[in-house]
């Protein structure tokens, strides 16, 4: 694993506590595993930087949306910072590289799950707030998702696959056929991993996995749609 000097480099905060961001990497699978207590593991700071990142959020959107009506600031917000925005987010500053996993999660990839990543997300921000207070924690959250919140005020952010994908068919064919069928699952059944195809009109159009059936399909409609196909 590359040092942790080089997460600070990339994030452009140097910590004072340099435990508070090894927590804030550490995966419940590694504590597990290592036989660490549970305040060694970085849900306690998920916790805290998930209500800082929507407070960073949800403020600059209030500034920038003067006429916004408090439904539509929180819909944007929303699509700032629901999980895929986050793991997107954390893979921009490679955090998957930096963390501390199980030797089970690391083997089935969990460096790239999308619910490890944005809670990591959320426990580094967590732990920049306990380390150098709310100032600094705003500056480095409005750094990293400075541009997904311009774009979500403008509209253009929609992390929606499948809305995105129903409104691109009917454009073309308002009779169109979309469907996605549960094409296999493995794991334990309390880390299962789900694959889905998506099916347009009999045609196999994108393939997708997620830890739900419903993250599966959400992926297989991005898919379709990062390939053209609609």
């Amino acid at each position: 694993m590359p040092g942790l000097s080089e997460l600070e480099k990339i994030i452009g905060y140097e910590f004072r506590d340099k435990e508070l961001l090894k927590t804030a990497l550490i995966h419940s699978s590694y504590a597990s595993e290592k036989g660490l207590g549970y305040s060694r593991n970085n849900e306690r700071l998920e916790f805290i930087g998930d209500a800082y990142v929507d407070a960073v959020v949800g403020t600059r959107l209030f500034e920038i949306m003067g006429d916004a009506h408090e439904g539509s600031l929180s819909r944007y917000r929303a699509d700032v910072v629901c999980e895929a925005a986050l793991a997107n987010a954390a893979s921009d500053i490679s955090l998957g590289d930096f963390l501390y996993l199980g030797n089970g999660e690391d083997a089935n990839g969990g460096r790239k799950k999308a619910s490890i990543l944005s809670d990591a997300f959320e426990a580094l921000m967590g732990a920049i707030m306990l380390d150098g207070g709310y100032d600094e924690c705003s500056r480095i959250i409005l750094c990293i998702l400075g541009n997904k919140i311009e774009q979500a005020a403008s509209g253009s952010l929609n992390r929606d696959f499948k809305t995105r994908l129903q409104e691109r068919v009917q454009e073309k064919d308002k009779s169109a056929k979309i469907e996605y069928r549960l094409s296999g699952e493995s794991g334990p059944d309390h880390n299962k991993t789900f694959e889905t195809e998506l099916i347009i009109n009999g045609k196999m159009c994108g393939k997708g996995k997620g830890s739900s059936k419903a993250r599966a399909e959400q992926a297989a409609a991005e898919d379709a749609l990062s390939k053209g196909a609609y």
